[in-house]
């Protein structure tokens, strides 16, 4: 083993403690949460940057050496790519998004070109009782509940697909609650490995954020992913104090990424106080309506996203649907207080009196 200096370390890996001087093994673990050192073997144009571990945004330049997790990725409008069945110093391999996620792509996306290419070097160790082990982020994450026996009410922000603008309506709906005296918590609790949104999130007045990260997920896809959800909850709960979590599933509804999962589990829904869904079209609105109606027997509580952008849909949406409409950039007040009026009133807490 040998010592390393490197570029940055990327904000999946932030929770192993890694810094800029990393000790490197040749042994490489090539299994989902398993931390590794790799260099960029070329620049990009576009999609071209990392989130870093202290949640700055840093341009890919050929030969930079970092750390990256490994682990796969399924998303529509992005990467796909796996975990590689083996890893060894030289491979080849790319990354998938911009939390540092490195795999085998296997699906580019045309719209981002081919996915920048990273070389091997190996295995970041850290310190533990005295040896030195893997990083990797199982070691550092919260545990998996099976059940959740208590929690205070839940808002889940939905949407028909990615970027239909659920962590902006998650955004107002927490300043907006925040301002009407509820203490808010926040999560993530699918999508792959990235701090942004749940960071912007916090900046609007969650007073405690987690994300599926922190129960080890490096990517929320093929997995069960309700008692890493149920963890999330659970922890928020007890660290937090809060009036009421909310809770922002990534991804679209129907895909890879779970939501389906948690949408359907009878124990989470049973804390939900509201369904906001993002949608970006009518279409996407009416199938989401039917899987609320006819799988996931619940009501949406309002319809925000793109699809509210002018009267047409909300007119649309309200009248034939008869589902509230509202858009959460025109209107951020109203969407709050709609949320609110599902939601008991805040704790009187020993600062309020």
């Amino acid at each position: 083993m040998k010592t390393i200096e490197v570029t940055y370390v990327c904000s999946t890996a932030a929770k192993t403690g890694l810094v800029r001087n990393v000790t490197l093994s040749d042994y490489v673990v090539a299994q989902e949460g398993y931390c590794v050192v790799v260099e960029a073997l070329e620049a990009k144009p576009i999609y071209n940057q990392i989130e870093c571990a202290d949640g700055e945004f840093r341009t890919i330049a050929k030969g930079d050496i970092f750390v990256g997790v490994l682990g796969e990725r399924k998303a529509l409008k992005g990467y796909s790519g796996v975990v590689p069945r083996v890893a060894l110093p030289g491979d080849t391999l790319n990354v998938l998004n911009m939390g540092g996620i490195i795999g085998t792509c296997v699906s580019d996306h045309p719209d981002l070109g081919p996915a920048l290419r990273v070389k091997v070097l190996g295995a970041a160790m850290v310190e533990q009782d005295d040896m030195q082990v893997h990083a990797r982020l199982q070691d550092h994450a919260l545990h998996p509940v099976d059940s959740l026996k208590s929690s205070v009410p839940l808002v889940f922000i939905s949407g028909s697909a990615m970027n239909t603008g659920k962590t902006f309506a998650a955004c107002e709906v927490v300043q907006r609650l925040t301002r009407s005296g509820y203490r808010v918590a926040a999560a993530k609790a699918t999508g792959a490995s990235l701090m942004r949104d749940v960071q912007l999130i916090r900046r609007h007045g969650a007073v405690e954020i987690a994300t599926f990260t922190d129960t080890g997920v490096v990517c929320s896809t093929n997995k069960a992913m309700a008692p890493q959800v149920k963890g999330l909850i659970q922890h928020l709960n007890e660290i937090a104090d809060p009036d009421v979590i909310v809770i922002e599933l990534g991804d679209g509804i129907i895909g890879y990424y779970g939501v389906d999962e948690l949408l359907q589990d009878k124990e989470l829904q049973k804390f939900a106080q509201a369904h906001i869904v993002a949608a970006v079209d009518l279409a996407g609105v009416w199938a989401v309506q039917q899987l609320f109606k006819d799988r996931y027997h619940a009501d949406i509580t309002v319809v925000t996203g793109p699809v509210t952008d002018n009267g047409v849909g909300k007119q649309y949406i309200e009248q034939v649907m008869g589902i509230p409409a509202i858009n959460a950039r025109e209107d951020p007040k109203d969407l709050g207080d709609k949320v609110a009026s599902k939601l008991p009133a805040p704790k009187l807490r020993e600062a309020q009196v």
